[in-house]
């Protein structure tokens, strides 16, 4: 497995692969939401390949102001699921956070479909909007402290 920056030639086969993950994870009126990400915040946002294909994407966002950091729409093509992709994608996250001292919270907003899987990496839910994202997907909001030495 492969982390690398996102690159512009990346859009296209990342929408391609969120869309194969619509309407299950995402509301099909959120790949304008994440088209409109990718615009802005490109710089930090990479590009997920196993055997030289991409097959996924994840991001993040650092609220300096805030102390804050965020793992950002994160997914995986449907055909790879089980490889350990996610756990490999977020801990890439993780690493990055880890290593700022300015960093205190880590959140992370996704939905009832996904939230026991950001449980084992230590996060706990902290708030949750029945519908939130679209029919059927719930809003979970979820959060835990950074520590460097790598303790939760």
């Amino acid at each position: 497995m492969i982390v690398r920056p996102y690159q512009l030639s990346d859009k296209e086969p990342l929408i391609g692969i969120f869309n194969l993950n619509t309407p299950t994870y995402f509301d099909p009126v959120e790949v304008r939401d994440y088209e409109g990400y990718l615009d802005l915040y490109g710089d930090t946002y990479f590009t997920i390949e196993h055997d030289q294909k991409i097959v996924g994407g994840m991001g993040y966002i650092i609220r300096e102001n805030e102390h804050s950091a965020s793992i950002t729409w994160i997914f995986f093509h449907p055909d790879y699921k089980g490889l350990g992709l996610g756990s490999f994608a977020v801990n890439h996250c993780l690493t990055i956070f880890k290593s700022r001292q300015d960093i205190e919270t880590l959140t992370i907003r996704t939905s009832q479909l996904v939230y026991p899987f950001f449980e084992k990496f230590g996060y706990r839910l902290i708030h949750s909007e029945k519908n939130y994202w679209g029919q059927g997907l719930d809003l979970c909001v979820m959060e835990m402290l950074n520590k460097p030495d790598g303790t939760q």
